[in-house]
């Protein structure tokens, strides 16, 4: 009985609701209490999964957190790479751009060690003897001369800075042409002028360039500048120091100057040489008219020394190598006199 009753006023219940709104109030609060009732139920469970990914999240986080720290590291790692990539290549560009100043044949020679004693400032280069470094060649970076080499190895090779205690080298003031001896006090920032009069006129920020007396230093090069110039009444000399233009403690690539050890006299007899050498290859083998062609000048100008113009031009022809240059009959007459100084 009493389920047909309930079962009755389901019936009717659901008709009501369905065709009325009456019920829609009742049934919005019954869905509010089923609601609470249902969070009650299933707080158990929400309550583990929470408890469960909060560890297991938290093992994630610092797993994630040990990744993002090695990932930062190595980036970290690459970024000073490349600094310090881009600092070589500036100073790779600014050692070529001094390099195209210079006349000479140069090399470039990178620092791969310092010497420790803190008396000497020495440092090892590696280019030696087999690639053709010799004793007392100059070094020097992108900003001026840095020093010379004292000692070679085959394969590497030691260089003495400027501002060791045992260096000199004679310089000039760029400006007015002023010769003193810059030696070196032991401290890399510092050079100081030695013997250089009270009334000398050289003051504070005067360029310093190798003079090339002494022949060890080819002339021009900057040395240093001058810091400062103290005149005392009571002394002779005046007291002057200065800064190496060259970066001596922060320098890694460095230029070898090979210069040319010959004299001027050497030089112009060897340049003489070179070029008869050039004009007898080219004679023969060009068909060039040089010779014939003054020989046929002079018949047209008189055809009484024709007969002789011939033997003065065979035996120039003969004895080129000592001949300057191989030129017409006039010039011929002219070689046994450039002979005769040389000899």
């Amino acid at each position: 009985m009493r389920l047909l009753v309930l079962v009755v006023l389901s019936i009717t219940l659901m008709v009501v609701d369905a065709r009325f709104p009456l019920l829609k109030p009742v049934r919005s609060q019954m869905g509010l209490v089923l609601m609470e009732s249902y969070h009650i139920t299933d707080m158990p469970q929400s309550l583990w999964q929470g408890i469960a990914s909060q560890f297991g999240s938290r093992t994630e986080l610092i797993a994630e957190n040990e990744k993002l720290k090695t990932e930062a590291l190595l980036m970290q790692g690459r970024v000073q790479k490349l600094a310090a990539l881009t600092e070589q290549n500036v100073r790779l560009r600014e050692l070529l751009n001094s390099s195209a100043l210079v006349n000479e044949k140069v090399e470039v020679a990178e620092l791969i060690g310092v010497d420790p004693n803190p008396f000497t400032h020495r440092i090892l280069i590696n280019k030696g003897e087999r690639d053709g470094v010799v004793l007392g060649q100059p070094v020097l970076d992108a900003r001026g001369l840095m020093g010379q080499v004292v000692e070679l190895m085959p394969y590497t090779a030691r260089v003495l800075l400027l501002t060791d205690t045992t260096h000199s080298i004679p310089v000039q003031v760029n400006r007015n042409g002023l010769r003193a001896i810059a030696s070196g006090t032991g401290n890399p920032e510092r050079l100081e002028l030695r013997h250089v009069a009270d009334t000398a006129d050289i003051k504070e920020g005067d360029l310093l360039v190798s003079s090339g007396l002494g022949q060890r230093f080819p002339a021009g090069y900057p040395v240093a500048t001058v810091k400062e110039v103290i005149h005392d009444s009571g002394q002779p000399f005046a007291i002057v120091r200065a800064i190496p233009t060259a970066a001596l403690n922060r320098s890694r690539y460095l230029l070898l100057v090979f210069t040319d050890s010959r004299t001027p006299e050497q030089r112009a007899a060897d340049a003489a040489m070179a070029q008869e050498a050039a004009d007898r290859q080219g004679l023969p083998g060009t068909g060039e008219a040089t010779q014939p062609a003054a020989g046929a000048q002079a018949p047209a100008a008189s055809s009484a020394p024709a007969a002789p113009a011939n033997p003065v031009q065979a035996p120039t022809a003969a004895p080129a190598a000592p001949a300057a240059v191989p030129a017409a009959p006039a010039a011929a007459g002219a070689a046994p006199a450039t002979s005769r100084e040389r000899h």
